[in-house]
């Protein structure tokens, strides 16, 4: 899912991979064509309401227009797909190399710093997805089942001083729409490097490692809003042991 990494030259061309893509350089593409629509992980007119993984609030360009000819969607999907690049430390300089500065009403002295520059966000910056499932017992086939739901890329939310400060949901994306890309391209099998699989096997074969974070609750608390450390994974183990409790009652006579 990592790699291959993509990258931006000079040019601001998007250069990817040319034998296999990572699964964020796939998602990216599909996006920009429009053939897979984001969610917002919040409220875009009030960033602090999060949707509760509800897939609540929909981004999409106008009837009729893309990524490349709607400027308003394009320009609110990179807030989603970009980010800002730290702010310069070296102030502007006018004609005679002198920093420049802006004096205030009461004499304070300010330096003026360079714009900030937006930068897309790249493989190496997902450090892993979220995903959205929903466990249930299947009566026709009498088995515990579990189906995706949505997908989410995380990243690393830093601060001014690009400190790490927690970690960020860019999107979500709805994971039935996302099999009709991901059936598309292949996956590296690094045991057999003869026989790969598709993104979407991977997902539907569940070939992935992954931790518990959360499970539906009336707070919408993740488990590291009441755990911390050790405590996060046994509360994550405990989860997981409820959905077997859940199936072996079934069976239980």
């Amino acid at each position: 899912m990592y790699y291959p990494f993509d990258q931006y030259d000079s040019q601001n061309n998007w250069n990817k991979n040319t034998t296999n893509w990572s699964l964020w350089t796939v998602l990216k593409t599909h996006i920009l064509d429009g053939e897979l629509t984001i969610f917002s992980p919040y409220n875009p007119l009030q960033f602090d309401l999060l949707d509760g993984d509800q897939l609540k609030y929909l981004i999409e360009h106008s009837p009729g227009l893309d990524f490349t000819t709607d400027s308003v969607y394009r320009t609110t999907l990179f807030s989603y797909l970009g980010k800002l690049d730290q702010p310069s430390t070296t102030p502007l300089t006018n004609i005679y190399g002198e920093d420049s500065v802006v004096v205030s009403s009461d004499g304070t002295i300010e330096y003026v710093y360079p714009p900030r520059d937006t930068l897309w966000i790249l493989s190496k910056d997902i450090i892993q997805y979220h995903i959205k499932e929903d466990w249930f017992f299947d009566k026709e086939r009498s088995v515990m089942d579990v189906r995706i739901i949505a997908i989410a890329p995380v990243v690393y939310e830093t601060d001014e001083s690009g400190q790490i400060t927690g970690l960020k949901e860019l999107f979500c994306l709805y994971f039935p729409h996302c099999r009709f890309v991901l059936n598309n391209y292949a996956v590296f099998n690094e045991k057999n490097d003869a026989q790969w699989i598709s993104f979407d096997d991977l997902f539907w074969k569940r070939r992935f490692t992954s931790v518990i974070y959360k499970e539906s609750n009336v707070y919408d608390r993740k488990i590291e809003e009441y755990g911390s450390g050790i405590e996060s994974l046994m509360e994550a183990e405990k989860i997981k042991e409820e959905i077997r409790i859940i199936e072996h009652y079934i069976w239980d006579y």
